[in-house]
């Protein structure tokens, strides 16, 4: 068996446990440090939006290895043309990308015209793409809709399947990865485009599925624990979160590394791009979403639940009973998980005896 394998048995039978719900204080800690360094670095550098949201020009011009004289070059002809570039980048290692104001049709051939000639093209081998600002507007709006859509009917599912304390940790997770995911493009200075945006909602389930699994098996240990004395509601999830660490330390390798691959490609290969801007929102949701799912989401759940009347009776009772020695923390987690483990053993169905002699 691996040392990962042997190490994930050892967790679910609880024979090694690690207190992530004990130490929820660091997390919050390290949580509102991320967050308010991505809020600050929104207020102060914003966001970098594509034409496809504010609205304006796009020139793609062909260009043989393009260097940062070739960007030069084009901020010149623009400034001259008298429509200055908002942004020029250098797409596929063959293509300078220019990016201006909302233009008219008799601007955008003038600036088309201007830039065939400085880098000796035809004016037809130049795309052009002109984005009014009510269709980026409505593009922002559908977006931000969309979001919105997606966090009621998440609310409604959880709530439903499990029990709203769940569904509140569970949306703050998924605030918390939105906000920390935003940020990091504002302080990448990565350009939002809709591929961005398909990103973001993409890890927004990812994140939601890997805290729907430590859950539901929260659910499952947590089970008529109120009508016990044994462990309060907060060991219990606990014991679920060392039971889930490893499927979701497997799962994000599994996921973050061809995403990395992607991001790597694009970067170092393809310059700026679509691919790009898909890959750094998935990189970086799929990471602090499962951070969140671990470190966020259960200590919440747990601190929400343990000011419920009939979790503080329980409480009461575990403590009570373990100042009398009638046991302990490791024994009632290892007793919890012999019942867990004893319950499957018992749907196992065991061979039929042979009938008869040969």
């Amino acid at each position: 068996m691996s040392r990962l394998g042997d190490l994930g048995n050892r967790l679910y039978t609880g024979k090694v446990s690690y207190d992530f719900v004990g130490r929820r204080k660091l997390w919050y800690t390290l949580s509102a440090l991320l967050l308010g360094l991505s809020i600050a670095t929104l207020l102060i550098r914003g966001l970098q939006l594509g034409i496809e949201f504010k609205g304006g020009a796009e020139f793609s011009v062909p260009v043989k290895s393009p260097t940062t004289a070739s960007i030069a070059q084009a901020r010149d002809t623009l400034q001259a043309a008298g429509h200055p570039a908002s942004n020029i980048t250098i797409v596929g290692g063959d293509t300078v990308r220019i990016q201006t104001g909302a233009l008219t049709t008799e601007e955008s051939t003038k600036v088309n015209n201007a830039l065939a000639k400085t880098f000796a093209v035809a004016d037809t081998e130049i795309k052009i793409q002109l984005v009014g600002p009510t269709w980026g507007s409505e593009v922002s709006k559908n977006a931000a809709r969309a979001l919105a859509v997606f966090l009621v009917l998440v609310a409604i599912f959880l709530a439903t399947y499990f029990e709203w304390p769940m569904a509140v940790a569970a949306l703050f997770a998924l605030t918390h990865d939105v906000v920390i995911t935003v940020g990091v493009y504002a302080l990448s200075g990565f350009e939002v485009t809709p591929a961005s945006v398909i990103g973001l909602l993409t890890i927004l389930g990812y994140s939601l599925y890997d805290t729907v699994v430590v859950f539901d098996k929260v659910r499952e240990n947590t089970k008529g624990l109120a009508s016990g004395s044994r462990m309060t509601y907060s060991e219990a999830a606990n014991l679920a979160l060392n039971q889930t660490l490893v499927r979701s330390i497997n799962t994000s390798i599994v996921a973050l590394l061809p995403v990395l691959s992607i991001l790597i490609v694009g970067v170092v290969l393809l310059g700026a791009g679509t691919l790009n801007d898909l890959a750094l929102a998935l990189f970086v949701g799929m990471l602090v979403g499962t951070y969140s799912s671990i470190f966020t989401a259960t200590p919440l759940l747990t601190q929400i639940k343990e000011r419920q009347p009939e979790m503080k009776s329980l409480a009461k009772r575990v403590n009570s009973r373990r100042k009398n020695g009638s046991d302990s923390p490791s024994v009632a987690i290892a007793s919890a998980q012999a019942v867990v483990t004893g319950s499957r053993q018992q749907r196992v169905k065991q061979p039929r005896s042979r009938r008869g002699k040969r």
